[in-house]
């Protein structure tokens, strides 16, 4: 089934295996989503399954994407309840932003290969309409982890990349490392998500590239593939990882290239472009041209532990949309809040909620700054953690507080004559007291310490409490359940129910029409596209 197929036929025609092949009964000369990804069965599912859940025909101009990484639903009630608590609130009947989107539905997570899946496969899955291994992004699953050959051939086109092809504006945000595995997902493609530079590659990756250089290379990589296609750019990109940018000893010695500076080579390749490093630089910043910011060497700082020369994910969401709404084509953003997997890992809940809380905030500020009749914005997570919300605290108990129960005054005592938290972790590297520590990733400086402890002096409500842990492993793992996907635009309606995380992909694509729109745009492409896309001139006529 071809691009211009999927986007052109009504929902009851795609469930009836509608035809591939253009008006005149011939295949269209230009397909700009693969022939394998197409025919991947999860590619083919994704398109049926939204069409008959109220998949948009083209009527987003522009899309936006927020992942919070390792934000399952116990993170989303836990955060809601702590917001409302700091509101002066019980807690229970706070919502956050995005809780009040209109449709909600659950997205299953699974990698093709795990059962709990890694950040890398499923950000892929949301980014292609096709699962794949946990590890590798923008390749399908016939692919090796770690193996550079085994990617040919087996490449698949992320939304962000049609997004390009059509012509609209992109824009990549994150408080990890631009590198990571949810940002890279969006337009790198690798074997191996560790490779996140050149010192990364292992021996006989001859021909596959880190993913820090397919960032600085996307454009002529992109058309590379696409042989003649117009690639302006990625026209905005904000995040940490400066060290996988720059060259070995330079950055405080943090810098890891041995072929150079990048950020240099990003700033020859994109004239009347702008590269800043603080939120200073990032506010002053023309709102013209390109714009990169790698604000730390790693990830960026939690929220509660974020010093003033640093940008939150608000001030980062704003900067982007501010350069990325005013294109006539549309635009695509994908916003990451990467750190709450981060504060998960280290078994801190009160950074992970306090991360939720921002990216709550950064979700209203782009509702504040999108037109809703126009503009699809979805909100997930790529998988889920292990914390858990237990015991029979009373109402309006403090959410990071000991579990006091209805009608008493003291702590509940377990069975072996403790107190407890209502929050904990399954397994990770467990209590720890840090106090007013707000870095979570202090923890690693000790060995893990898991089992009971004595909470019954400890202010377990401090931002450098580290909940209790049952099983005891170096950093807490991902959780495997199903993660909530909240929808708000043109299309939305198709997120509802439960379907397979892939599906996400096919959301945007159907509502933004990017596959169709694309191939359009492509050389040789007709202009039957635009009328199944977000096309300016078509969505003028047809409104």
């Amino acid at each position: 089934m071809t691009a211009r197929a999927i986007f052109t036929c009504t929902a009851a025609a795609i469930l009836a295996a509608c035809a591939s092949t253009g008006p005149d009964g011939t295949p269209p000369a230009i397909v700009a989503i693969p022939s394998h990804q197409q025919e991947n069965p999860w590619f083919r599912g994704g398109v049926e399954t939204v069409a008959t859940r109220g998949a948009a025909q083209g009527w987003a101009k522009n899309v936006v994407l927020f992942v919070g990484d390792g934000m399952g639903v116990s993170t989303v009630t836990a955060a809601r309840i702590l917001a409302g608590q700091q509101a002066g609130a019980s807690g229970e009947e706070h919502l956050l932003s995005f809780e009040r989107f209109p449709f909600t539905g659950l997205a299953k997570t699974y990698n093709v290969d795990a059962q709990t899946p890694d950040s890398a496969g499923t950000m892929s899955a949301m980014m292609t309409g096709v699962k794949t291994d946990m590890g590798v992004f923008g390749i399908d699953e016939d692919v090796v982890r770690g193996d550079c050959a085994s990617t040919r051939g087996h490449v698949v086109v992320t939304a962000l990349e049609l997004a390009e092809l059509a012509g609209k504006a992109t824009g990549v945000v994150s408080t990890a490392r631009l590198t990571h595995a949810t940002p890279g997902a969006t337009y790198a493609h690798t074997a191996d998500r560790d490779w996140e530079d050149d010192s990364e590659l292992p021996e006989g990756a001859a021909g596959c590239r880190d993913i820090a250089s397919q960032f600085v290379a996307f454009r002529e990589l992109l058309a590379a593939r696409y042989p003649g296609a117009s690639v302006d750019g990625i026209e905005v990109a904000l995040g940490g990882g400066r060290r996988h940018f720059l060259p070995e000893g330079s950055s405080n010695g943090s810098g890891r290239r041995g072929d150079g500076d990048l950020v240099a080579r990003w700033l020859r390749e994109n004239p009347g472009g702008h590269y800043v490093a603080d939120r200073d630089s990032l506010l002053a910043a023309p709102r013209g041209g390109p714009l990169l910011g790698l604000f730390t060497d790693s990830h960026m700082s939690y929220e509660a532990d974020r010093p003033a020369s640093e940008p939150s994910l608000t001030d980062m969401t704003v900067a982007a949309l501010d350069r990325l709404a005013g294109d006539p084509e549309g635009f695509f953003l994908m916003v990451e809040a990467g750190r709450i997997d981060h504060a998960h890992h280290a078994g801190n809940a009160a950074n992970a909620l306090t991360d939720t809380i921002e990216l709550s905030r950064a979700v209203a500020a782009t509702l504040a700054r999108v037109d809703p009749a126009e503009t699809l914005v979805i909100v997930t997570a790529d998988h889920s953690h292990t914390m858990t919300m237990g015991g029979y605290p009373r109402r309006g108990n403090p959410i990071l507080g000991k579990v006091v129960f209805p009608g008493q005054d003291a702590p509940a005592l377990a069975k072996d004559g403790l107190p407890y938290t209502t929050l904990g972790y399954r397994n990770g590297r467990g209590f720890r007291d840090f106090g007013d520590e707000t870095d979570a990733d202090t923890t690693y400086a000790e060995p893990p310490n898991p089992g009971r402890a004595d909470l019954t002096a400890v202010d377990t409500e401090a931002p450098g409490f580290h909940q209790e842990a049952l099983v005891p492993t170096d950093s807490e793992t991902h959780g495997g359940e199903d993660v909530a996907v909240y929808a708000i635009g043109p299309g939305a309606a198709a997120v509802s129910g439960v379907q397979e995380q892939s599906n996400v992909f096919h959301v945007m694509n159907a509502a933004a029409a990017l596959a169709a729109a694309a191939d359009a745009a492509l050389p040789g492409g007709d202009q039957a596209g635009k009328a199944a896309s977000g096309h300016s001139t078509y969505r003028g006529r047809a409104r």
